[in-house]
């Protein structure tokens, strides 16, 4: 389980990229579709930290 946690982790980190390339590519035809690509690009690393903020929790009280 953990190791798919890991993985969905990481898979945030390349949607974010994907989007904010999706936002720079468009910035010149559609300013409106680039807003909404950079809001989530940044909700995608916010769920990448706090995906892994959680499995190190889970982590740490598997441990004890």
């Amino acid at each position: 389980m953990l190791k798919a946690l890991k993985i969905f982790q990481y898979a945030y980190i390349i949607f974010a990229v994907l989007f904010a390339w999706d936002a720079i590519t468009n910035w010149s035809v559609d300013r409106n579709r680039s807003y909404i690509s950079i809001l989530f690009a940044a909700l995608a690393v916010f769920m990448f930290f706090f995906r892994r903020r959680f499995r190190n929790k889970f982590q740490d009280r598997d441990k004890s």
